[in-house]
């Protein structure tokens, strides 16, 4: 089953951030984690998972991601900071999260 989900990437703590879409997060952040993905995130060296929220439909994904991406740098820091505050990478527990 897919799960629409958008995420945000950190290369470090407060360091470069990215914002993308996918409905196979698991996959897609093994990708970046692995440099499968050319671009940005491999470029800054862009791979901890800090963030993410899962949506019922990709349409609705992707309207949070063109919302997010529109934000200032500090909303974004906010709200990982709230969910996250250690900027832990959450790849690790993902795939029990997104079965429950």
């Amino acid at each position: 089953m897919k799960q629409p989900c958008v995420y945000i990437l950190a290369s470090e703590r407060n360091g470069t951030l990215y914002t993308g879409v996918t409905t196979n997060i698991v996959q897609r952040i093994y990708q970046h984690k692995h440099g499968l993905i050319e671009g940005f995130t491999k470029k800054h060296n862009v791979k901890l998972l800090v963030y993410y929220e899962q949506h019922a439909t990709l349409d609705t994904a992707l309207l949070r991601e063109d919302q997010m991406k529109e934000w200032r740098r500090s909303w974004k820091m906010d709200l990982i900071q709230k969910d996250n505050p250690q900027w832990l990478d959450l790849y690790e527990n993902l795939k029990s999260d997104i079965i429950r």
